[in-house]
């Protein structure tokens, strides 16, 4: 690979990225991408209760897009446009050796405070992040960056300072959708993992089915692995459950201990696997169930269990989603129908 100025990149990428405009005649409310050549790729909360958004291009034309498809948890979403500008054309998703890797130099592309085609540079702070969000959910997979991110750059691309196709946008690819700035010189993005897993479904259903384990977690300290019995901090201890659908049933923690001076829970299982990968934190455990697996669909766990480790078979509900949520997605023009 063949390390290119940001320059290159602008002029390579910046055609394909358009403000988004929730109200005729106000401020942009975000940015977006051409994810392929009729879709654009951007935040659920972008476009969040509106079926129809107005789009403007990098050349000044404008078109009426249709939200077909959100996901909340996520905070992705999919516009579908009819006509375009023919420089207009997708943006590479990042796939496999081209996930991004901490200090890899990127930029975000997008229009904070109004202002079109702007770029802001930066590396990658960090990888495999959870971003909590205001809904009380915290969204898995998540890209860390400095590069600056402001309001109107949310739905834009993230994309890598690496070229390996000299001449085309395909050599420059994203490495996340631009989501936030979380405080000084930290920002976030949603992952191409994440893009490549929910995107697909978003254009075809209108939504995204989430596994979900109904129990609530806690990382493993070591004054917790302590407390349980552990050789090591690993895994997640589970501190209480909802109701579950079916297989083997997952069992919480009922009682505190102190260690070192803090209570911390005993006798719930933890979880320290997945599928038969292992399972470190509350981070890989949420990023695994989004993309390793699907509701309905029974699963290997491994975990301890009263210090013993052993594996069950359990079966992941789908996780709701928001009355919003599922109107938008039932409304919008899908090919198949949400019952």
């Amino acid at each position: 690979m063949k390390q290119l100025d940001y320059q290159s990149l602008y002029k390579a990428a910046v055609t394909s990225v358009v403000s988004i405009y929730r109200d005729p005649g106000q401020r942009g409310a975000g940015s977006g991408f051409f994810y392929d050549d009729t879709h654009l790729l951007t935040n659920e909360h972008v476009v969040r209760d509106r079926d129809r958004v107005d789009i403007r291009f990098h050349d000044g034309s404008w078109e009426t897009g249709t939200v077909v498809g959100s996901d909340v948890y996520t905070d992705l979403a999919v516009i579908r446009v009819s006509d375009s500008p023919t420089e207009a054309t997708p943006l590479q998703i990042a796939g496999g050796t081209a996930y991004p890797q901490p200090g890899q130099p990127v930029a975000a592309l997008g229009n904070p405070l109004g202002l079109d085609g702007s770029i802001t540079t930066g590396v990658v702070s960090g990888i495999d992040r959870s971003m909590p969000t205001s809904g009380g959910f915290a969204i898995p997979d998540t890209v860390q960056t400095d590069s600056p991110i402001n309001p109107g750059n949310s739905g834009g691309p993230l994309i890598t300072a690496v070229d390996d196709t000299p001449g085309t946008n395909e050599g420059y690819p994203v490495v996340g959708v631009n989501r936030a700035k979380s405080g000084e010189n930290i920002g976030f993005a949603i992952s191409a993992r994440v893009i490549s897993e929910v995107v697909p479904e978003l254009i075809t259903t209108g939504r995204y089915r989430h596994s979900y384990l109904c129990v609530q977690t806690l990382d493993v300290t070591p004054r917790i692995a302590k407390a349980n019995g552990m050789d090591a901090a690993r895994g997640v201890i589970i501190v209480n459950v909802r109701q579950q659908t079916g297989g083997d049933q997952l069992k919480p923690s009922h009682q505190k201990r102190r260690i070192e001076e803090a209570a911390v829970p005993v006798g719930g299982d933890v979880i320290v696997g997945i599928g038969g990968q292992s399972v470190r934190s509350h981070e890989e455990l949420t990023r695994r169930l989004l993309t390793e697996t699907e509701p309905g669909n029974p699963i290997k766990l491994d975990i301890v269990r009263q210090g013993r480790e052993v594996s069950i078979q359990t079966v992941p509900a789908e996780r709701p989603v928001t009355a919003g949520d599922r109107k938008r997605a039932a409304d919008s023009s899908t090919t198949i129908p949400i019952n």
